[in-house]
């Protein structure tokens, strides 16, 4: 009588105990402290499972090339207004691009051979560690507190990356985070950089931000190609490297990067670059620009030099210099002409990449370009295929807000208003801060 006794107790003990110590462990798990050393980890598990089941590289997107007619439904998008953001304005139909002016200023380049070697101090390093995807934050930081801003990369995060699992924070978010912070510094971005500018503007005292990628073995096990940027703020031409600090490996003060592994890195995002400067100092920073104080210009400069690339590269550089000829068409308004890129990037050059870890996948976590020209040439579907690939095949978990957004408009295209408005309401769920969501989700449900 006694021994089943002791194991009814002890499996009354068990039935009660577990339950309790897994809702311990969970309670514990939220703790801030705890939850930010282990999130990542959890999420990093979760991707591998879902990878090791579908992997990402073998799935592909496929342009149907196909307009669709609109049923009578009046869209209000989104206009690019300049080549170096990808989504500030909202303004009412007919779609298609506004000129907006600039600042123009004389270049005041001058043909004085630059030092050999420039090492620029007062950089006050932030890594990116013990946060997810935190290198915009951490960069943008730096930039900023080379200025005198008092803040950290944790307060640049909570603005413009309010949800942890965001994948990537976009050009225009930090341009416009550095012009509302009310501390008297500006921010400006452009495409189609070369060394020689970087240089020049390092020697003249201005650090520069360039948005690039890694090719390494990552968290899944394999080559992977991942979005990243980077501050610069030295070079030693003996040596012919960019000094950097790195956000992400380890130690990154003062990293060394050969040019050559440098552009080949940059390409991937059609060598754009963003200088953060005081306000009062926005004469000298244009002029030192150059031609590149004209954006219309810089975008040119840009499409000319990816139309170059695709007479020499091979490979996945090959993919992006198409690729490029596209984001540079979108910059100038031209989106027939860059679907025409964007179709052979997807449809014939993609493909052909080995599947072994050398398909850029995560390219639409990070440029939302396609968009752009698909849904501005009638290419509703596609821009909703686009969407779906990225945010169902590429991905562990869909939190790309930008991904919703222009599925969501694509959606009120084709006539289905209650689609776009889940998804303009997924786009704010996962960004709060994102308001062309906003807008339009407000828009959509008169504001309910």
């Amino acid at each position: 009588c006694i021994i089943p006794s002791m194991r009814k107790r002890n499996l009354t003990i068990l039935m009660i105990g577990i339950p309790l110590v897994c809702l311990l462990c969970a309670l514990i798990y939220f703790l801030p402290p705890v939850n930010d050393r282990l999130a990542w980890r959890v999420d990093e598990l979760r991707t591998r499972v879902k990878y090791a089941l579908n992997p990402p590289e073998e799935s592909l997107f496929i342009p149907g090339g196909e307009p669709q007619k609109n049923p009578g439904v009046t869209v209000i998008t989104m206009t690019p207004t300049t080549a170096d953001t990808e989504a500030p304005t909202i303004t009412p139909s007919p779609v298609g691009p506004t000129d907006t002016p600039t600042p123009t200023f004389t270049p005041t380049l001058t043909p004085t051979p630059l030092p050999e070697s420039v090492y620029l101090q007062g950089v006050n390093y932030e890594d990116q560690h013990n946060r997810w995807n935190y290198c915009g934050p951490a960069n943008l930081s730096m930039a900023m507190t080379y200025w005198g801003w008092d803040g950290n990369r944790d307060i640049v995060g909570e603005s413009v990356k309010p949800n942890d699992k965001d994948k990537n924070v976009m050009p225009y978010e930090m341009q416009d985070f550095v012009s509302e912070q009310g501390n008297n510094l500006e921010a400006v971005v452009r495409i189609g950089g070369d060394i020689d500018l970087i240089k020049h503007k390092v020697a003249k005292g201005y650090p520069v931000m360039a948005e690039k990628v890694y090719y390494e073995i990552d968290y899944t096990g394999t080559l992977g190609w991942l979005g990243h940027y980077q501050f610069i703020n030295g070079y030693d031409e003996t040596k012919q490297v960019f000094i950097v600090q790195d956000t992400y490996v380890r130690p990154g003060i003062d990293t060394e990067i050969s040019y050559e592994k440098f552009i080949e890195g940059w390409r991937s995002f059609n060598y754009l670059f963003m200088v953060v400067f005081p306000a009062e100092q926005a004469e000298e920073v244009y002029a030192l620009l150059g031609p590149y104080a004209d954006e219309e210009w810089a975008n040119r400069r840009a499409l000319e030099m990816a139309e170059a690339e695709t007479q020499t590269l091979s490979g996945i550089d090959l993919f992006f210099a198409y690729f490029n000829i596209g984001t540079s068409h979108v910059n100038l308004g031209e989106y027939a002409d860059a679907t025409y890129s964007y179709d052979y990037a997807f449809e014939t050059v993609y493909p052909s990449l080995p599947a072994d870890g050398m398909r850029p996948y995560r390219v639409m976590w990070y440029q939302t370009w396609p968009y752009w020209a698909y849904f501005y040439s009638g290419r509703y579907q596609d821009v909703i295929d686009l969407a779906n690939w990225t945010l169902i095949d590429t991905i562990s978990e869909p939190v790309i807000e930008e991904s919703f957004y222009w599925r969501g408009l694509a959606r009120e295209a084709l006539g289905d208003i209650q689609g776009a408005t889940d998804d303009m309401r997924q786009s704010v769920n996962l960004n709060p801060n994102f308001i062309p969501g906003w807008e339009q989700l407000n828009r959509l449900t008169g504001g309910g």
